[in-house]
Parts: C-alpha cells; structure tokens; sequence
C-alpha cells in the first residue's frame, strides 16, 4: 500500500492517519473533509484518482495541521517514528513537512526497520531534510521544480533559501543541475525535474523529457507541481520501474492539464477529475502495456 505524509495549512489540524479517498470531487481523510487547493491534499487526491485507474487500494494519509511554525510537523515527525517499523506499506511519499534534519533521520531510520524496506518518493519540506542530512541517496525518487533542482545541485547551500545566485540565475541549466546534485551525493536514485519541459533523470544523465501537452494556464496554477508527485507515487506503487513511473507521472499530468482546459484562476481540484483519463491514455501509449 501506498502511504503518504505531508501537513496542511490549518493549525488546528491535529495528528491524524487514515484511508484517503477522493469521492464526487471531495477528499476525506479517515472520513475528515480535506480542502484540496494545492500542497498535500492535491498531491492525495491525484494520488487517489490514479490508484482507482492502477486496480491499487487507496493511499493511506498521515496528516497534521502546520502553518510554517513547526509545531505540527515535529509532532507528526514523533508520531511517525512511533508507528512505522509495526506497519507493512510498500510505498512511502513525504511532502510537505518543516525541514529538520533530525527528525527526519529519526524518520528515515524507522521506516528502514520496518518489516520490508518501502519504495520513497520525497518532495518539498521532506525532500529539503533529506538533502540537508546527507541521507539523499536513500531515497527513490525526488521530484524537485528547476529551483529545488538547484538547491540540491548545491553542495554549500544548508537550506533553498541560501542556494547559490549563480545556480538560481542559470537557465538550460538542468542536466548540469543533475549532474552536480549526483556529483554531490545530495539526490535520489531517480530524480523528475518538473518544468517548462520535464525531465526523469538518473546518475547516468537525462533518461526522457516530457514536453507536452503544454497548457499555458497551468504554470499559474497551484498544485500542478503536488499532482504530478501524487501520480509519480501511485505508479510507483504500481511495481513499475521508477524512471518509468516517473516519465509516466509527467504525461499524465499534463494530459489531465489538456483535458482540463484551465485558465489562470482554475484550481487544482478542476484538474483531478481528469486524470483517471489522463493516466490510461498515457498508458496506453506505452509500449508493451497491456492496461493498468
């Protein structure tokens, strides 16, 4: 089972776990309503929508209320320290926490003890941690935007907000990005680049680009980025190679984009709907698929 952490803009919001499920165009977790606008929630629920397409048990959620303060985060960083080495997911996708280069070893260590090493896909906040302890290359997948690509291409930078101006201000810059994020030990075995063109690469170089549909409305859009990260770990899930699941994720995303016809002002939940269709037209043009 896929299992997803992340936290949500509600500082009311206490630690709390269970099914995630994305029904007449609302989310619930554990039968709590969550607001999907980006973050977390869009990651859940496109992470929903293609597991009902991929035959996969919905995603389990552990979520906590954060608005940037911490308190949240480290609660849910001690809760799942707790609970992971008694639980059996095959897939683990961690999103938006505050970057806490402790907490998250203490994290990373439990979900090794657990009874069989689960897949990890790591973005935002968690993806930062991860980079900032070194632990990077435990990871599976990243799935970092050109800006977060130049954060873990650099080796000095502690935290995003202290990269490099150099790296920031190089553009076409991203397979020399990738190359120095290897280089440095600072990415995971597999990395999609979300972008103006998408990119699945690996300590090798760039594997695939992905470059359209291309829909100029959803680069204003919020939670475009969190969607693709939700279909790239429901395909995980899926058994299928990582740099496939990836490329995968990055089609669909932007065939769900196509079908959605968004404008500026649309908002991610216009866009989950369709990636049920979205995902099987891209996996149907994949060779040697034989459906979901």
């Amino acid at each position: 089972m896929l299992a997803v952490v992340g936290t949500l803009p509600d500082p009311a919001a206490p630690v709390f776990e269970g099914p995630a499920l994305w029904t007449g165009g609302a989310l619930t977790v554990a039968g709590r309503p969550v607001p999907t606008d980006r973050g977390t929630p869009a990651l859940l629920a496109a992470a929903c929508a293609a597991c009902a397409v991929l035959g996969l048990p919905g995603p389990h959620a552990f979520l906590a209320g954060d608005q940037g303060l911490g308190h949240g985060s480290r609660a849910l960083y001690a809760h799942l320290v707790d609970v992971l080495p008694g639980r059996d997911y095959s897939t683990l996708a961690f999103h938006y926490l505050m970057p806490d280069a402790m907490w998250h070893d203490k994290v990373l260590f439990a979900a090794q003890a657990m009874r069989r090493r689960p897949r990890l896909v790591a973005d935002a906040g968690f993806m930062y941690a991860a980079k900032m302890s070194g632990q990077a290359p435990a990871y599976d997948l990243f799935t970092p935007d050109a800006g977060e690509l130049a954060f873990l291409a650099d080796e000095a930078a502690p935290h995003p907000f202290y990269t490099r101006g150099f790296l920031l201000h190089e553009e076409g810059a991203a397979p020399e990005h990738v190359r120095r994020a290897y280089a440095g030990g600072n990415a995971a075995a597999c990395l999609l680049v979300k972008g103006a063109v998408d990119l699945v690469a690996d300590a090798g170089g760039v594997l695939f680009t992905v470059d359209g549909p291309g829909e100029e409305a959803m680069e204003a859009m919020g939670g475009t980025g969190d969607s693709v990260t939700g279909l790239a770990a429901a395909l995980v899930e899926s058994g299928r190679p990582v740099p496939v699941a990836a490329r995968l994720a990055a089609r669909a995303n932007r065939l769900a984009g196509r079908l959605a016809r968004p404008n500026p002002g649309s908002a991610i939940a216009e866009l989950v709907p369709h990636i049920p269709a979205a995902l099987e037209a891209a996996l149907a043009e994949e060779p040697g698929e034989c459906g979901p």
